[in-house]
């Protein structure tokens, strides 16, 4: 008899705040056996969420006080790693990304192409806008991720997507819990998986843009725009040797 092929856990993450109205989609796109675990955390909603996470048989954290998005991310990936996963995916549950991806993400995982995939929302300038992308956020969007290309020496369609995949040895590797509790956590996120030498790539990903969709209004766009800025600068620096951080350690 031939030895039994053991199969890679993969482990679904949600961060979620005021989901209730979305979730049920999100975890019905979910292509069946794709994963062996969803994981919510709940950031305090003031809604019904922790109650339709659990109606679906997800397992729920709840944050006993708000931890802002990236401080929602840490947990969830804290949990993914206790759980054996294998590969991570991040995915927003507010309906806004396509999970039915979630297989083509973790193939490219376990083919070894990529340690993270990201789902672009930009294939084309008018899908994304046809897809109810605001204006501006198309723009910040393209001049953001444009800066980022260059400065970190990749060519991704999209740097700010909320779809995202990991092999287990990105998380284990990057020390995240240095990271902002903010959203600016996605960027410090991907400015360490360059630091540390892991391969980056996305695949193209349909968004919805409707009300019950999560969504940063224009002010917190532009802190965020700011502060991501201030990410590469730290960045360029800590290459150049002339600056250390806690977000980028030893290679």
């Amino acid at each position: 008899m031939g030895e039994a092929v053991i199969s890679p856990i993969v482990v679904a993450v949600m961060p979620a705040y005021n989901a209730a109205a979305t979730l049920e989609r999100t975890v019905a796109d979910i292509p069946a056996g794709s994963v062996q675990h969803i994981v919510l955390v709940d950031d305090c909603s003031k809604d019904q969420t922790v109650e339709v996470a659990r109606k679906l048989g997800l397992e729920v954290i709840q944050h006993e006080t708000n931890q802002g998005y990236g401080g929602n991310q840490k947990t969830c990936y804290a949990r993914a790693l206790e759980l054996g996963a294998d590969y991570v995916v991040m995915i927003h549950p507010d309906y806004q990304y396509d999970s039915r991806v979630i297989p083509a993400a973790i193939e490219f995982l376990k083919l070894g192409i990529c340690d993270v995939v990201l789902g672009s929302r930009i294939r084309t300038r008018q899908e994304a806008l046809a897809g109810g992308m605001p204006v501006y956020k198309y723009l910040f969007n393209r001049m953001l991720t444009l800066i980022e290309n260059i400065s970190l020496g990749q060519n991704l369609g999209d740097f700010h997507s909320g779809f995202r995949a990991y092999r287990r040895e990105v998380l284990e590797t990057i020390p995240y819990k240095n990271n902002s509790n903010d959203f600016v956590f996605d960027s410090q996120f991907l400015a360490q998986a360059v630091w540390y030498g892991f391969k980056l790539g996305d695949i193209p990903v349909p968004v919805r843009y409707f009300d019950e969709a999560s969504s940063i209004n224009f002010r917190r766009s532009v802190v965020y725009g700011l502060r991501t800025l201030q990410v590469l600068v730290l960045y360029a620096a800590c290459r150049c040797k002339v600056w250390r951080s806690p977000l980028f350690g030893k290679r």
